[in-house]
């Protein structure tokens, strides 16, 4: 049995997808911010932690957390005079998980 064929919004929702994709691989796409998604993975880290972990000043992690922000890669949430972030969607989510198992062990 052949599979059907794709409708025009099959296509354009997965357009949508390929063009998403790309984005957050590009601004992925720099070792710092990769050594911040491999500390972050799945779990909530302090601007500190990740600070203290990737070993750069906080300026430098801040301004590169603003950017996966800005990408809609990261969330932030605040605690008192602390800044917390996690990855914010799912599908990144696992991306980064299937990166931490062959790029990142020794983090």
């Amino acid at each position: 049995m052949s599979p059907e064929p794709q409708t025009d919004t099959d296509l354009m929702n997965r357009e949508e997808d390929i063009e998403r994709a790309s984005r957050s691989l590009k601004a992925m796409a720099h070792p710092l911010r990769l050594k911040i998604l491999c500390v972050l993975g799945d779990r909530e880290v302090s601007v500190q932690e990740i600070v203290d972990r990737v070993g750069t000043s906080q300026s430098n992690i801040s301004q590169h957390l603003a950017i996966l922000r800005d990408k809609g890669i990261l969330m932030a949430r605040k605690d008192a005079n602390r800044v917390y972030y996690r990855v914010g969607d799912g599908r990144t989510l696992r991306l980064i998980g299937m990166m931490q198992d062959v790029f990142c062990r020794t983090l």
